[in-house]
């Protein structure tokens, strides 16, 4: 498989690694992450028995859901399709229940939006009504989605009304808001559960997010394979977005996205710092990331804090950033004790792209004149309530190890960020390579250490004069 040649590409390249230097002893808590139980009754109940009927245009809704709700209602099973291609809008899993999608079976996602009704979840940080995804796992224990068959949600319906809304909207002054007006479908939603199993499922053409993990814990999700490129550039197709979650494992997987890769996330502004939950205990390993943002972004939903992050044994390729910060100054809450550790990275832009005023346009709120406060929609409300006071929206991050990275042919090696008020604070680079055509810069650092660490930069004279101002920031801030 392609994915073990990518691993044994990383085995090739850490050997060349020096085992002299200091190393970091993996965290207990490690072993602990992940699904508990996995759903045990084998009875099994095919879809077709319900009504489902394999011909590309039937909407089978209803049956694969009266399938899954026998299903729970006697205690669990396997809810299977025979060979062939079902379209269906959202279904729901219960407790004990395993969807499996076996190799031959293809899922279409229903093209019309009614078939997704408006639930209660949380959108980029702001719980709000919003389409149910494709598939949803909400409110249960012991639940699980596997097979070799392929998930195909045909988002482009979702791309196109974005870009149409995003025209009308940046047009008006409304950046900041139409990523939640054009309600887009997700694929797969965990949320509010535990000790649930994704595994081996192909997932292509999200309309939105394509797996989001959302206040659960105990989640495995294993071997997934993401391919949101095939029918065109699907805007905000995220591959797996780990949301105020906990104890979760992510492994084996392998994604081609419009956006970030692998992303973990806790909340917006005043909305996030209110429900203050963090996203904790998560270990990403042994997986891949092509097109896409970032292989791991920590952000830019940082309110309620992103801790306790152990990612290894991981591969880019053409990603747009490695390593990855965002956040803004009403975000608030603290990204902190994170690994970044025995990984390579390819041809990526940047190795490291750390900034903690992130793309203001889109971060800040203001509502333009012609509006009035009390007929705006409540999800609007939440967006514009200013944090106080405003030093609570001051984001931190701190305390990282970044420890046997190879990184290859990046256009830069760092884009770092901090702010005046939020210096960013020990982070420590060992044993790892880095070669880019261009230094980059670095603002408001504090205590970063560098050992064993070579930083081939092939610049420009010009451009090495440009960038060292960075670095004398750097060690300004060190004093």
């Amino acid at each position: 498989m392609q994915i073990r040649k990518y691993f044994l590409l990383m085995i090739l390249c850490a050997a060349a690694f020096s085992t002299s230097a200091q190393t970091t002893a993996i965290p207990l808590w490690v072993k602990k992450v992940g699904a508990r139980s996995f759903p045990s009754a084998k009875t099994v109940y095919y879809v077709n028995s319900y009504g489902a009927v394999s011909d590309t245009v039937t909407v089978n809704t209803k049956a694969i859901q009266k399938a899954i709700d026998e299903c729970a209602a006697k205690g669990g099973g396997i809810v299977a399709f025979k060979p062939g291609t079902y379209v269906t809008g959202a279904i729901f899993l219960k407790t004990n229940v395993h969807l499996k999608i076996d190799k031959g079976v293809l899922i279409l996602g229903s093209q019309n939006f009614d078939d997704y009704p408006d639930m209660d979840s949380r959108i980029a940080g702001i719980e709000m009504k919003w389409p149910a995804a494709l598939i949803n796992i909400l409110n249960v224990k012991n639940a699980a989605v596997t097979g070799e068959g392929i998930v195909n949600a045909r988002g482009k319906f979702c791309w196109d009304k974005y870009w149409a809304m995003r025209k009308e909207y940046d047009a008006k002054g409304l950046r900041w808001i139409v990523d939640y007006d054009s309600k887009r479908v997700r694929t797969l939603l965990v949320q509010n559960a535990s000790d649930v199993t994704v595994k081996g499922i192909t997932f292509k053409n999200a309309g939105f997010w394509t797996v989001q993990l959302l206040y659960s814990s105990n989640v495995t999700v294993d071997g997934v394979v993401i391919r949101n490129n095939e029918d065109g550039s699907g805007p905000s197709t995220d591959g797996i977005d780990v949301d105020s979650s906990s104890w979760v494992l992510i492994e084996n997987c392998d994604i081609d996205c419009n956006d970030d890769n692998f992303c973990l996330k806790a909340g917006r502004d005043w909305d996030g710092l209110r429900v203050n939950k963090p996203t904790e205990y998560v270990v990403i390993r042994k997986s891949i990331a092509r097109r896409g943002a970032g292989l791991v972004t920590l952000g830019s939903e940082t309110s309620g804090g992103i801790r306790h992050i152990y990612c290894t044994d991981l591969f880019a390729k053409h990603t747009d950033n490695g390593l990855r910060i965002k956040s803004a100054v009403t975000r608030g809450g603290t990204v902190e004790d994170v690994y970044f550790v025995n990984s390579v990275l390819d041809s990526v832009r940047n190795a490291y792209q750390f900034n903690l005023n992130w793309y203001p346009a889109y971060s800040y709120s203001e509502l333009p004149k012609g509006y009035t406060y009390e007929t705006i929609p409540p999800h609007w409300k939440a967006m514009l309530q200013k944090v106080t006071p405003a030093e609570k929206g001051i984001p931190y991050a701190k305390n990282f190890v970044i420890q046997n990275v190879k990184i290859t042919n990046a256009q830069k090696a760092f884009e770092i960020n901090g702010l005046p008020k939020s210096i960013l604070e020990n982070f420590q680079f060992i044993n790892s390579i880095i070669t880019a055509n261009t230094l980059g810069t670095m603002e408001f650092t504090k205590g970063w250490k560098f050992t064993n660490t070579v930083i081939d930069v092939s610049t420009k004279p010009e451009e090495k004069k440009k960038t060292a101002t960075g670095i004398e920031e750097q060690e300004r801030l060190k004093g």
